[in-house]
């Protein structure tokens, strides 16, 4: 019983932790970064201040782990479809594609956000992960001949990343399908 306890606790615990995440994205939306305040996140998750408080110490530690929490889910999305089937190539495509659907979907508040809050060593790690996924696939495209060899991979994955941040720009989906074919057409 006391395993069961313990495992409920903490998904009470989770439950509470995303809830205060998801108010104080959703206020930072409404009012801007420096207008929300830790009683307006408390009231719109359905907490006290007091538990607030046992979780977070102010807006922009929650507002920080908000945004690494969707840069940690993003980051899983594109591995899992990165070991999705097909050649290095074909890999490479849906991971560039699933990579500007993202910067697509998540544009005006991942940007709004992640301008006003500071970088840190979590927002810097997840942009070296999705680099290092990025170069690996490229390698392997050029080892086995689709790929360009011509360039350093590091340099090409600089390349799509930053071609690819222009989808957040984008009124619809196929104008994102059109960037990516221009990009994987350039990498070939």
């Amino acid at each position: 019983m006391p395993k069961l306890w313990n495992e409920t606790i903490e998904a009470h615990r989770a439950q509470v932790r995303d809830a205060i995440l998801d108010a104080a994205a959703a206020l930072a939306m409404e009012h801007g970064l420096r207008g929300v305040t830790m009683s307006q996140i408390a009231e719109r998750a359905g907490i006290g201040r007091a538990t607030l408080y046992k979780y977070f110490s102010d807006v922009d530690t929650i507002l920080r782990t908000w945004h690494v929490r969707q840069l940690d889910t993003h980051l899983a999305e594109l591995v899992r479809v990165r070991e999705g089937g097909g050649t290095p190539g074909e890999r490479l495509r849906v991971v560039l594609a699933t990579y500007a659907h993202i910067a697509w979907r998540s544009a005006s508040h991942h940007r709004t956000l992640a301008r006003l809050l500071v970088p840190d060593e979590q927002i810097a790690n997840a942009r070296t992960q999705l680099r290092a996924l990025i170069r690996e696939l490229l390698d392997e495209g050029a080892r086995a001949g689709e790929l360009r060899a011509d360039v350093p991979v590091a340099e090409l994955a600089e390349y799509s990343l930053h071609a690819l941040d222009a989808a957040g720009e984008f009124e619809n989906e196929a104008a994102v399908a059109r960037l990516v074919n221009v990009v994987v057409s350039s990498l070939v």
